[in-house]
Order: structure tokens, then C-alpha cells, then sequence
């Protein structure tokens, strides 16, 4: 029996709506979150990703204050330009977008964020209130992960999680959410990795399995449990003569193999990656709220 799609696409546009009312609730009280968004240099997938989180901010009724800056713009620069954010009330969230320039130190900006408006989840005041289980924006693309498993009926309290990935973006976060005594998660963790040896001998393992390796076909079918909940956060382009752009997006996973064993698969493109953008707004409006509760 074929997977179950999860359609985050349609995920996110419930959430969206969603987050509409409340920010016109907000707005009736005299509030409006705002973002401030900060892209350095011309890479043409970080412009398009933060487009399309202007565009979303639009929709919702978010204030966006978005500055794109000059690849030779310095880190003296950026970091007043971050401060200046910090001391600015009509902004709630700061979105620096990643990567930066090389000769920008990344780890030197996030940690200039203040953690109250750190929305992207980065700073290192925010992932060890993680850890420990205290408030904290949570990173997007990991809450996203989590929303779409609790949205879509998948029982996380007592599963099975296994992780293939242990970046600070994605696996780290997860792994870390999951395992927490609370709703959405109480679940025993696993974290697999390049280093693992026999990794199949885990994933079979696995009740609900979180790919994010970075790598196509990472996980196959014979790697897979019948019945387990797959969710691909890779993006990779691959080749594709027949295509206009001469290349298609695939996963982590071989979707056509895993999905004749999987309950649930998310898609790509079209699963975890719609949820980014959503969490980052509701990381907005939640710190928008925080602030008006202080």
C-alpha cells in the first residue's frame, strides 16, 4: 500500500491563515510584528528564498524591513546594521541570511542578535535554552519537521526517531526537540551520521525517520520499516535533460522506492520546505506578542 503525501504546501497555507487572524488581532491592539531581513551579496537562491519571506510577510500583515547589501559590504557593516535592528522597536525578528560572504565571520553576526528577536533560532542563547527545554524560538526548518508530523496524525510520544544528518541547521535542532518531555515530542532519539557504521541497521529501526544528509538517495526502501513515517528535508538539483532548466529537485530519499513501504512521506519539492518560511512568521508574530506582554 502506497505512502500517505504529506502536502506541506497545504500545511502551510493553513498555518498561514492562521497567523493572518492573529496578526489582525495584533494590528487591533495597536501591534505589528515586524521582521527585518538582511541579504548580503547576489546569491540567486538566497534573493529568490528571501523574496518569497517578503512576499509571505506581505500576505500576513507582517512589517518587512528588508535590506539587500553589496557582497563587499563589511563585517563592521552588517553588524551595525544588526544593532541598529536590535534598538529598533518596530522590529521583532532579525533574519540575516545565510551564507554570508567568506570573509564575513557568520558565528560573529548571529551572536550579535538579540536573542528575543533571534527568530531564525541561531544564536547560542537560544539553541542551549533548546537543549535544556526552556522558551526559545525554535530554528524553522526543524519546527517545520515537527509541525508536519503533529498536523498530519503521527504519534511522536514513545516513537522511534531517527535522525540521518547532524547539522546545527536541522539534525542537532530535531533531534533535540523530540527528545523533549512535552507535547509534540517525548520520543527516543537516535542520531545517525557520516561516521555511522551499518546506518541501515538503525533506520530500519525507526518508527518516525527525519532525512537531512544533504546527499540524493541516502536512504532506500530496504533501509526503511514498513509502516514508518519519512520525512525528506533534503533539496539536491539533479541533471534532467527533459526539463526547461535542465535540472529537477530531488531529496534525500529514493521517494518512488520508500513510499511503497512508508505510512507517511513528505515530497520534494513540496513537504518540509513551504514550512521554513511559514515558522520563521510565526517566530515573528510570537516575539511580536512576547514584546507586548513585557
Amino acid at each position: 500500500m502506497a505512502a500517505t503525501i504529506i502536502d506541506g504546501t497545504q500545511v502551510a497555507a493553513q498555518m498561514r491563515e492562521e497567523l493572518k487572524r492573529e496578526v489582525a488581532a495584533l494590528r487591533a491592539k495597536g501591534i505589528v510584528p515586524g521582521l527585518g531581513v538582511i541579504l548580503v551579496g547576489q546569491d540567486p537562491a538566497s534573493a529568490s528564498y528571501v523574496s518569497a519571506k517578503e512576499q509571505a510577510c506581505a500576505e500576513a500583515g507582517i512589517y518587512s524591513d528588508d535590506n539587500r547589501l553589496p557582497a563587499v559590504t563589511s563585517q563592521a557593516e552588517l553588524i551595525a546594521l544588526v544593532e541598529r535592528m536590535n534598538q529598533d522597536p518596530r522590529i521583532h525578528g532579525i533574519l540575516v541570511q545565510l551564507p554570508l560572504p567568506k570573509h564575513i565571520d557568520e558565528d560573529a553576526v548571529i551572536g550579535t542578535i538579540r536573542p528575543e528577536k533571534d527568530v531564525d533560532g541561531f544564536t547560542p542563547i537560544n539553541v542551549g535554552r533548546l537543549v535544556i527545554g526552556q522558551q526559545c524560538f525554535m530554528p524553522c526548518t526543524p519546527h517545520g519537521v515537527v509541525q508536519l508530523l503533529a498536523r498530519s496524525g503521527v504519534q511522536i510520544d514513545g516513537a522511534h526517531v531517527v535522525v540521518v544528518g547532524r547539522s546545527n541547521i536541522v539534525g542537532k535542532p530535531v533531534a533535540n526537540m523530540l527528545l523533549q518531555k512535552q507535547k509534540n515530542a517525548n520520543a527516543t532519539v537516535t542520531i545517525c551520521h557520516t561516521g555511522t557504521r551499518d546506518m541501515a541497521s538503525f533506520t530500519r529501526q525507526a518508527d518516525i525517520l527525519i532525512v537531512a544528509a544533504g546527499r540524493p538517495n541516502t536512504i532506500t526502501a530496504d533501509m526503511v520499516k514498513e509502516g514508518a513515517a519519512v520525512i525528506d528535508v533534503g533539496v539536491n538539483r539533479i541533471e534532467d535533460a527533459t526539463r526547461k532548466s535542465g535540472f529537477r529537485l530531488v531529496g534525500d530519499v529514493d521517494f518512488e522506492g520508500v513510499k511503497a513501504k512508508a505510512s507517511l512521506i513528505t515530497p520534494v519539492p513540496g513537504g518540509v520546505g513551504p514550512m521554513t518560511i511559514t515558522m520563521l512568521m510565526v517566530n515573528t508574530v510570537e516575539s511580536a506578542k512576547r514584546h507586548a506582554a513585557r
